[in-house]
């Protein structure tokens, strides 16, 4: 081989490590600069943005898409989705406020009763799609959407349960110094979600899963399991999530999380997390909730109407899959190279 084909072989490989190292960068720290920067314009335009009370509150009310979006991080992350992540939450919040306001059952008690039936709901997600070989999860989860939300309305009468005890409101609405509670639990999740999915092999199948189902099952994953273990988490995570916002409402309501599912999926796009499979991380999907929940409080304090505030949540959304899109593409451009 001549010298000149040589150094034009390095100066490809050369030019293919440059574009990984750019593409890990941007992977990792392009939520948190988009971050920084809607915080930096929104706090141009409205100076109220950066007081602490606010920044407080915007930490509190991004709790629940939080926790919501950990679970579906890891359906994501397998190339799934979970379309029933609010029904769920509905269901679980009406059996807990049956439990302990109709029943007098201990709040604790209750708690757990309410986790329960979000990892049990999720479970069977995971048994209907693994089991029955449903084609795709999206069959399953929306089935068991329509099947939690009728089974609250059923168990309830159609009316929401009020009345908790103050241990149960402290959940949602209460704070240590500045800091909320709910906000306190997203971070303990969130490390916990972190270890899980870095440090264990469970956390490896379920990356292993998303990039290739085939050679994963080749290599001695159970795909059963690790499928079932998702659904099952992202269940308990929607029902955490339920617990959160029951403490923070007063009221556990049939029609509670309505469009949690959606919000949650866009959460883990613009935080990094690829439709593929495979790609996504806590801290980034963490970042995703709380650009949504900056974005909200931000068009609140600018005084723009709901319904436009629809339009341009909408429209970031679709900007973070075209990312997602161009991503995809760019990898399979340097596969090709190499």
């Amino acid at each position: 081989m001549s010298e000149v084909n040589i150094n034009s072989e390095k100066s490809k490989r050369f030019e293919v490590a440059k574009k990984n190292k750019l593409k890990s960068i941007t992977e990792k720290f392009g939520p948190l600069l988009g971050l920084i920067l809607l915080c930096l314009i929104l706090a141009v335009l409205a100076p109220d943005f950066i007081r602490v009370k606010n920044i407080m509150n915007i930490a509190n009310q991004s709790s629940i898409n939080c926790l919501v979006s950990m679970g579906m991080l890891l359906t994501i992350l397998t190339a799934g989705i979970d379309l029933s992540v609010g029904s769920i939450l509905a269901l679980s919040t009406c059996v807990m406020g049956m439990a302990i306001v109709n029943w007098n059952m201990n709040p604790f008690l209750g708690i757990l009763i309410c986790l329960v039936t979000g990892a049990f709901c999720g479970l069977m997600n995971g048994v209907l799609l693994t089991k029955l070989r449903l084609p795709h999860p999206f069959i399953s989860t929306l089935a068991m959407k329509n099947v939690a939300r009728g089974l609250a309305l059923i168990i309830t009468l159609a009316s929401p349960i009020s009345g908790f005890p103050k241990s149960i409101q402290y959940i949602g609405s209460g704070s240590i110094g500045p800091i909320p509670v709910s906000f306190i639990l997203v971070v303990f999740v969130c490390i916990g979600f972190y270890i899980f999915l870095n440090r264990t092999a469970q956390g490896r199948h379920i990356y292993a899963l998303g990039g290739n189902k085939e050679a994963a099952a080749l290599s001695g994953v159970n795909v059963d399991k690790t499928l079932i273990v998702v659904y099952t988490l992202c269940g308990l995570m929607a029902a955490l999530a339920g617990v959160v916002m029951v403490g923070r409402v007063n009221s556990a309501s049939p029609l509670g999380g309505l469009d949690f599912d959606l919000d949650a999926i866009a959460a883990c796009i613009i935080g990094g997390t690829s439709f593929m499979g495979g790609v996504g991380t806590v801290g980034g999907t963490l970042i995703g909730a709380m650009i949504m929940a900056v974005l909200r409080n931000g068009l609140n304090l600018l005084g723009v109407s709901p319904d436009v505030q629809i339009v341009a949540i909408g429209l970031v959304i679709i900007g973070a899959v075209y990312v997602d899109v161009l991503r995809t593409q760019a990898s399979k451009k340097v596969k090709a190279v190499v």
